[in-house]
C-alpha cells in the first residue's frame, strides 16, 4: 500500500468521524466509532469500518449509515481536496468484539489457574 493511500485512509477516518459527530442529525449514527478506512488503489471505493456501543443497534446503525453515505461523501469531498471522492461502503468492524472475546477467555483461564 502506498504512503499516499495510507495517509488518505487516516485523513478519511478523522474527517468521517468529525462529520458523524457534528453534521449528521440522525441519532442512530451519533454514537458510531470509525475504526478504520481502507481505500482501493484506484480511489473508487472506500471501506469504512465502524463499531457501535449498543450491540442491539448494529443493524439500524448500518441502515442509517447506508442512507447517509451520499451526504457523508459530499461533505468529505468538501473537506478533503482530492480529484475523485471514493464511494463509501460501511462495514461493521468485528475485530473489537473478537478482541473482547479473547480477553474474556484469557481471564477465565487465569481464574481457573488461580483456583487450582
Amino acid at each position: 500500500m502506498s504512503i499516499k493511500i495510507e495517509r488518505l485512509n487516516h485523513t478519511y477516518q478523522e474527517v468521517i468521524s468529525e462529520i458523524l459527530m457534528t453534521e449528521i442529525k440522525d441519532q442512530n449514527i451519533k454514537f458510531v466509532t470509525i475504526t478504520g478506512v481502507d481505500i482501493t488503489n484506484d480511489l473508487s471505493f472506500a471501506k469504512v469500518y465502524y463499531t457501535v456501543l449498543d450491540q442491539d443497534k448494529k443493524e439500524s446503525t448500518k441502515e442509517a449509515l447506508d442512507r447517509a453515505s451520499s451526504f457523508i461523501r459530499t461533505k468529505l469531498a468538501e473537506k478533503v481536496d482530492i480529484r475523485h471522492t471514493p464511494e463509501l461502503r460501511f462495514i461493521y468492524d468485528k475485530s473489537i468484539a473478537y478482541g473482547e472475546h479473547i480477553d474474556k477467555i484469557i481471564e477465565e483461564i487465569n481464574e481457573k489457574e488461580k483456583s487450582e
